[in-house]
């Protein structure tokens, strides 16, 4: 299996649902996938004029307020006080608690843009969306989108003729997408691997699973199983957006034999467009990769009130029925990001031709919702 694509039939496919688009490239195999937040998005590449609040010399750095959030301008961008303004484009999204990556380091558009706003505090202009962006990193796909004023956005952002279509992604594509969400994923060869993000950095897990049943000599059977499976599961990496510290323990084999898979895990991370690193085996043997950061991970993205909030939305709107009055219970978390979107509750009414009835029940689990209907 590839997960790499020249073929004609590459298609960039957008699912729209109130308050989120789900974005995803495929030739039958996923490819690419990221998801579009309109009343959330994360910030990168807007163009901001910025005041600095702190210059912290121990930090090398300084902090620039860009609207509500503060961001990182490092001292390598050049000198800065406490009360500069200062033109800025946000490289990094904020994550794991801290705040957006600034740059100043702008292309002559960028200067000129800043320059017809004016060096006044405020948002100059935002940055490709998703959609937009994988657009342009996959220019030879034919694009398809499930909402009609969602494709004529898409259409006029990328100049390439998007065809509306009743449903975007068919059941096995919805399936894939919905594996990404899980923890446990199966492996070509039989083997199967284990995923846990921390605060840190991200664990992998690699065990043979079935291969267990392999006849040929174990360290032979162990080293090809994992030479299969290493493209698979990089590719997993890159769908989920793991970024960071990343350390995978392959199955079995002594630190030796794994570090012969070194060009193997070289070869998948070079696919990458945010080309990651392979920065060596540790005494443990486990296989050290650095990431970039750039966008927030998957799980980040849905493991969160608003995320929960969307998914919940998503599911009310697709049980929902002519004449009915929909109500969505949600926890605390959940019913105070929704409220707080300037877009998806909105989105809902105009999709199911009927407001939904957000209600808060502080009984419920964070991060749970269940559908009602008056």
């Amino acid at each position: 299996m590839a997960f790499w694509s020249d073929a004609v039939n590459t298609r960039l496919l957008a699912a729209c649902s109130p308050g989120e688009v789900r974005v995803a490239v495929s030739d039958g195999v996923l490819l690419d996938y990221a998801l579009h937040r309109p009343g959330e998005p994360d910030g990168v590449g807007d163009l901001h004029v910025g005041r600095v609040t702190a210059h912290l010399g121990a930090m090398g750095g300084a902090f620039v307020q860009i609207g509500a959030a503060s961001g990182f301008l490092p001292d390598s961008e050049g000198t800065t006080s406490e009360g500069d303004l200062v033109a800025v484009r946000v490289i990094r999204a904020a994550q794991g608690g801290k705040g957006p990556r600034l740059s100043s380091r702008l292309d002559d558009a960028e200067r000129e843009r800043v320059a017809l706003h004016g060096m006044a505090e405020g948002l100059v202009a935002r940055g490709p969306d998703p959609m937009r962006r994988l657009a342009a990193s996959w220019p030879d796909a034919t694009l398809a989108c499930d909402d009609a004023a969602i494709a004529a956005i898409l259409q006029a952002d990328c100049g390439r003729p998007v065809q509306v279509v009743a449903r975007a992604f068919d059941d096995p594509l919805e399936s894939e997408i919905e594996s990404l969400a899980q923890s446990e994923l199966a492996l070509p060869g039989g083997l199967r691997a284990s995923i846990h993000p921390t605060p840190a950095l991200v664990a992998i897990d690699v065990d043979m699973a079935a291969a267990s049943a392999e006849r040929r000599p174990k360290q032979v059977a162990q080293f090809a199983g994992n030479r299969a499976a290493i493209p698979a599961l990089l590719h997993q990496v890159r769908l989920r957006n793991l970024s960071g510290a990343i350390l995978i323990d392959l199955a079995g084999l002594s630190t030796r034999k794994r570090r012969a898979l070194a060009p193997t895990i070289e070869a998948a991370l070079a696919r990458d467009p945010l080309r990651p690193r392979l920065l060596g085996f540790t005494a443990l043997g486990l296989a050290e990769i650095l990431r970039p950061r750039v966008h927030p991970a998957l799980h980040e993205l849905l493991q969160t009130p608003l995320g929960a909030g969307l998914a919940g939305l998503r599911a009310a709107l697709s049980a929902h029925q002519p004449g009915q009055r929909p109500i969505l219970r949600a926890g605390i978390a959940v019913a105070t990001a929704l409220r707080a979107d300037t877009r998806a509750l909105a989105a809902f009414a105009q999709a199911a031709a009927a407001p939904i009835s957000l209600r808060m029940e502080p009984t419920l689990p964070a991060l749970c919702w269940t559908i009602d209907h008056e």
